[in-house]
């Protein structure tokens, strides 16, 4: 398939894999909340299985509503930690990837995807694990006529999405931490966690007292 219709950007850098490890250790809820509870997709963009959990660098991919040809180019520029951001403008009359797609992003080494639109084959990326994050489902399948972008920013859900990006999602949703606040973002988290510890703490505490 000809891609010249796909305009491609593919000189951002990536974070550390040491760094996005740190990032897996937390929820998106905790990491909302350390990032002022902003750059947090909205809530119709979910999980399609339960328990699907993925933290990556962002590669944005723009397409037209029902087409995924930019996707299918997308596949020569994943790089290890990736996860794919698609922009499909939300559209909900095609699904913009399946199962086929979901492997072969998991092949080139990409930790799931995020979809601002809708995808199919659902049982089977379950199956095969696959964390992938969508506003909804529909069978019907797409065109693959372009144009599209790749390696270009995104808006998915109302926040925007740069190239490199840092993206965590689990089952409650998905939130975009940009690089130069990562650091921040895992100092206030930590803080987090430690605070809640002693909220809940303080619920096993009266629990026991009322016992």
């Amino acid at each position: 398939m000809a891609h010249d219709n796909v305009r491609v950007h593919d000189t951002w850098e990536r974070v550390d894999a040491q760094l996005l490890e740190q990032f897996r250790e937390h929820s998106v809820a905790n990491l909302g909340d350390a990032l002022d509870r902003l750059n947090i997709v909205d809530g119709g963009i979910a999980p399609i299985w339960n328990g699907a959990r993925a933290v990556g660098t962002a590669l944005p991919v723009f397409t037209v509503a029902g087409d995924n040809k930019a996707v299918i180019a997308a596949l020569d520029h994943i790089r290890p930690g990736d996860i794919l951001v698609i922009n499909a403008l939300g559209y909900d009359g095609r699904a913009i990837i399946g199962d086929n797609l979901a492997q072969r992003f998991a092949v080139f080494g990409a930790a799931g995807a995020v979809v601002d639109g809708y995808v199919r084959d659902r049982a089977i990326i379950e199956k095969l694990g696959i964390p992938v994050f969508a506003r909804g489902l529909t069978p019907a399948g797409p065109f693959k006529n372009g144009p599209g972008t790749i390696g270009e920013a995104v808006a998915i859900g109302g926040v925007v999405v740069n190239p490199g990006d840092i993206v965590a999602a689990d089952e409650d949703g998905v939130i975009v931490i940009p690089p130069h606040r990562a650091d921040e973002a895992l100092t206030a988290v930590k803080e987090i966690v430690a605070r809640e510890a002693g909220l809940d703490a303080e619920v096993e505490a009266l629990r026991s007292r009322l016992a």
